[in-house]
């Protein structure tokens, strides 16, 4: 068990800002921490990073408590705030070589990370000079840096434009293949597109803890598609399986289909046949905004 939380409460003065939370995450599993803002998740998260202490309640990750074994927490858990806090001053080379002195990481291990994390290009250059794709890149080679066995994120991808949140989205996917990922966001389309299973915060409470593959059975697909061109409703309909198709904005399109068979390719195929290019392409899980509006309103 990567992670256990067992009956944390947290206190500020007299706002309770979690009130009995307890859940697992499992070795080798992308979970998303959904909520709203002001649900607690980021208190949730500096708790299971040692950076504040529960009121009540216990929790550990890889087995080592919170509280008592601080160390081994810190050196086991790699993490990026919402707030990525950078030295802009500092060439990435430069900001990632002061971190492994910290954490006592070999030299050889920064070139690793540079290249798993798709900062070769960049590298040269100060952190100041960087895009918000590329700062986040930077704050997840940090938190890559000592080959933690746990990934925290909180909020990995605020403020990133459409095609910096691809580029994240399939770096946390890479990643999630080998380590335990733990990230919170209040975007319900991040958790579709990264996620094996959500656990969902409300006041300071969990209200649900679902896998995404149960949420799916029985219920329609809807695939949201950004094209880079304006396309007829009519052409669309003629997609195998296709339900209804909706233009809620602009370019982009909710297409659903009768059936839980991924439908991507698709409209991969037809864009590819027509001439489009796609700047979006993901599954939206109507199921979990449901649920989500239910639970939070």
């Amino acid at each position: 068990m990567s992670i256990e939380v067992k009956n944390i409460t947290k206190l500020y003065k007299d706002q309770k800002a979690l009130n009995d939370v307890s859940f697992k995450v499992n070795s080798a599993e992308i979970v998303g921490f959904l909520g709203p803002n002001g649900a607690g998740k980021s208190t949730m998260m500096k708790i299971l990073t040692t950076f504040i202490e529960a009121s009540d309640g216990d929790a550990s990750v890889n087995g080592f408590d919170v509280n008592s074994e601080k160390k081994n927490v810190q050196s086991s858990v790699g993490y990026l705030p919402e707030h990525n806090p950078l030295y802009t001053e500092l060439f990435v080379r430069e900001y990632l070589s002061f971190n492994a002195n910290v954490y006592g990481t070999p030299k050889s291990r920064i070139e690793e990370v540079i290249e798993l994390t798709g900062l070769t290009p960049e590298a040269h250059k100060k952190i100041g000079q960087l895009s918000k794709g590329y700062r986040q890149r930077v704050g997840l080679a940090n938190a890559l840096l000592h080959n933690p066995d746990v990934l925290i994120l909180d909020e990995p991808t605020t403020g990133l434009d459409p095609n910096q949140l691809v580029e994240i989205r399939n770096l946390i996917r890479t990643i999630g293949k080998e380590k335990t990922v733990f990230l919170s966001t209040h975007i319900m389309q991040e958790v579709e597109a990264m996620c094996d299973r959500v656990i969902i915060i409300n006041k300071g409470e969990v209200v649900a803890d679902k896998y995404l593959k149960d949420l799916r059975e029985g219920q329609d697909q809807v695939v949201v598609v950004e094209f880079d061109y304006r396309v007829e409703d009519a052409f669309l309909l003629k997609l195998p399986q296709v339900a209804s198709v909706k233009n809620p904005s602009g370019f982009v399109y909710e297409i659903t289909f009768s059936t839980t068979t991924d439908m991507r390719s698709h409209v991969f195929d037809f864009a590819h046949d027509n001439d489009l290019k796609i700047l979006q392409l993901n599954q939206k899980n109507t199921s979990l905004e449901s649920l989500f509006r239910e639970l939070t309103s």
